[in-house]
């Protein structure tokens, strides 16, 4: 199984942060096509991030603000429709930890919503991140003003029988 590129990337290593680290991501043309591409979006044609990553006593805070406009495709018409973000987020970051496994072989593990993400191999991608937060500020199921699911017919009688009786002649009609 081979792990798909990351559509955009800027790693830091945990060494370069000191007290805080301030970095502004404006990818290239290229850059945004390859996001466009892993977000499923028509276009992408104005993305930037503005980020600050601050030690803390247990690890960093990963705060920034993602700007983007772009274009989905409306789920009900396939037309394309603008979208723009202007969100800011805050994240907590800590490294990790090697865990080892209990007497009977069992890790626990708590799925907590405020949990910090862990920082591995020393470093923390800013890019990633970046990318990951407009994904999460994109409508998944965009759809156009006024665009309205209308249920089809449902179909007559399905039966694998139902071609043999239409062949069948009616009991008025004996030729």
């Amino acid at each position: 199984m081979t792990i798909p590129a990351l559509p955009y990337s800027d790693p830091v290593r945990l060494h370069q942060i000191g007290a805080s680290l301030s970095r502004r991501l404006e990818p290239d043309a290229e850059a945004r096509q390859r996001i466009a591409r892993a977000l499923n979006l028509k276009s992408l044609d104005r993305f930037e991030a503005d980020l600050e990553v601050t030690a803390t006593v247990s690890g960093w805070r990963l705060t920034g603000r993602v700007v983007a406009d772009a274009v989905q495709s409306c789920v009900l018409t396939l037309e394309p429709l603008p979208v723009h973000v202007d969100d800011r987020f805050e994240i907590n970051l800590v490294e990790a930890v090697d865990t080892a496994p209990s007497d009977e072989g069992e890790i626990d593990l708590e799925l907590d919503d405020d949990s910090p993400d862990v920082v591995e191999n020393g470093q923390i991608d800013l890019g990633q991140y970046a990318v990951e937060q407009l994904a999460l500020h994109l409508d998944p199921y965009p759809r156009k003003d006024g665009a309205v699911f209308e249920q089809p017919p449902e179909p007559g009688e399905i039966s694998p029988f139902g071609v043999l009786r239409a062949l069948k002649p009616n009991d008025g009609d004996k030729s």
